[in-house]
């Protein structure tokens, strides 16, 4: 199994999975100073020549959230994701897709408003909408973890990883400083031993 990566994208949530999951694979490093996500050769396993994307065996995967939910069914007895069928199946879809379609989005607003695009190019009025948008949703995400250790209880899962790489990026740009419950989920997810590995380099 090989995951083709880059430090400080969404592969990372991939990564921090498969060290959850305590299963072997191969980290294929790409670098983008040389454009090598855009050569031919990966744009045949990526078509965007973005990352993330899994090859295993004869699957080939892109999309980190639907690499995760991959990864923890093809390793089930490894209990990170709930049974099918179950109402926390039901809730661990919930918290992946809000992740990635609603509290990501209103966060990399803010990311693209006050520090990614250029200055000039820069609207206040919509970084202030983000901010407005993130606290509500950030809100959401608070009292969901309210009274519990993670988003399913006392059970870790791969809706940790994908909704909780976001809340850990969230936290390192200084967005969760009116959010104490939310942060200290956020130290809980950055000190488990797997998150620390796939951060290692």
């Amino acid at each position: 199994m090989k995951l083709y990566y880059v430090p400080k994208t969404r592969a990372g949530r991939v990564r921090w999975l498969l060290e959850e999951l305590a299963v072997p694979y191969e980290l294929a490093r790409l670098d983008i100073g040389t454009r090598e996500h855009k050569q031919p050769e990966y744009l045949a396993i990526h078509p965007h020549g973005a990352v993330p994307a899994l090859v295993d065996g004869e699957t080939t995967l892109f999309e980190s959230a639907a690499i995760c939910l991959y990864l923890a069914d093809k390793y089930a007895e490894k209990g990170l994701a709930p049974a099918p069928g179950t109402p926390d199946r039901g809730r661990y879809y919930q918290w992946i897709v809000y992740g990635v379609v609603t509290f990501e989005p209103a966060m990399t607003k803010i990311v693209a408003e006050t520090k990614e695009l250029p200055e000039a190019e820069r609207a206040a009025a919509m970084a202030d909408r983000g901010r407005t948008t993130f606290a509500e949703y950030s809100g959401v995400v608070e009292r969901a973890i309210d009274g519990r250790t993670w988003l399913l209880g006392e059970q870790f899962s791969a809706a940790d990883v994908i909704l909780g790489a976001i809340v850990v990026w969230a936290r390192s740009l200084g967005l969760l400083v009116d959010r104490p419950g939310l942060s200290a989920y956020a130290k809980r997810l950055s000190d488990r031993p797997a998150s620390k590995r796939a951060r290692a380099d």
